[in-house]
């Protein structure tokens, strides 16, 4: 069966990577995506913060309907100039097709862009494909835009850029115990290294079918540490998760963090902001 190739690193799998991986689809079932173990930035000591977890990139990008998935070590290619990386992917897989985004590029110097594929499709004898910027209430789709809305607060919009939720893993750990005391016990989790802060706050989050709280923060009321905790209370639910893992979809920010006067207070407003949870 003829096979169509797919270009990029696909953080996030937004629904403008969707888009691409859907040219190529279209094209054939039989499916290659090629990307890379870790962000190429990694490979130039430039610091990276990813969207979603390698892991959970590619379940999504499985979920889509892609074949094969190829996760090169870019450390292997990085001084490949475009056209030596263009034979290799020729040489080994003879796509009948190439997809990739409108901003792509590749090979030493990034000399490998949409020009240099559609100038090289005769003769290496594969269609390429580019997929022309896909944007949401009039912005363009990136990670990019997704990681900016996400910094400031705005999940809702980065989750519709997503086509997804933001997701939050992590495994439970021991805490103070506070929140037990004033009638919200959390589930502590230490926040992803290596996936992208959001704002302390509180947020809606979802877990399975249940809704949760999220605080996330200094927790400047009773913390006397400097280290931050992401501490999730779940609204009906009864049970010991200590050492269990808890991943959660990141819904919604209801507030910034705030310091108050003491626990009573603290507890009056978790209860409004349990309230803005089930609105």
């Amino acid at each position: 069966m003829k096979k169509s190739l797919v270009l990029g690193f696909f953080d996030g799998v937004h629904i403008a990577h969707q888009a691409v991986i859907q040219s190529a689809l279209d094209i054939s079932k039989n499916c290659t995506l090629i990307t890379f173990k870790e962000s190429p930035a990694k490979y130039f000591d430039k610091p990276y913060e990813y969207i979603l977890s390698r892991h959970d990139s590619i379940e999504k990008i499985k979920s889509l309907g892609v074949t094969e998935i190829i996760e090169l070590d870019f450390s292997r290619i990085a001084n490949m100039s475009a056209e030596e990386y263009l034979e290799f992917i020729i040489q080994k897989f003879a796509p009948v097709s190439i997809s990739t985004g409108f901003n792509h590029t590749f090979g030493r110097q990034k000399g490998g862009n949409p020009e240099f594929l559609t100038r090289n499709q005769e003769k290496y004898g594969y269609k390429y494909i580019c997929t022309p910027e896909q944007t949401f209430e009039g912005e363009v789709v990136s990670s990019t835009a997704i990681k900016g809305h996400l910094k400031s607060g705005g999940i809702e919009k980065a989750n519709s850029m997503l086509g997804s939720n933001f997701i939050l893993e992590g495994e439970v750990v021991h805490g103070a115990q506070i929140g037990r005391t004033i009638g919200f016990p959390t589930a502590n989790i230490e926040y992803p290294s290596e996936i992208i802060r959001i704002p302390y706050g509180v947020y809606k989050v979802r877990l399975g079918d249940k809704t949760g709280l999220l605080n996330w923060g200094m927790k400047p009321t009773v913390n006397n540490t400097l280290t931050p905790v992401a501490e999730v209370h779940i609204l009906d639910f009864e049970g010991d998760l200590y050492g269990k893992n808890l991943r959660f979809e990141v819904l919604k920010h209801i507030r910034p963090e705030k310091k108050f006067s003491g626990l009573n207070e603290l507890k009056q407003q978790i209860n409004k902001d349990i309230e803005a949870c089930l609105k």
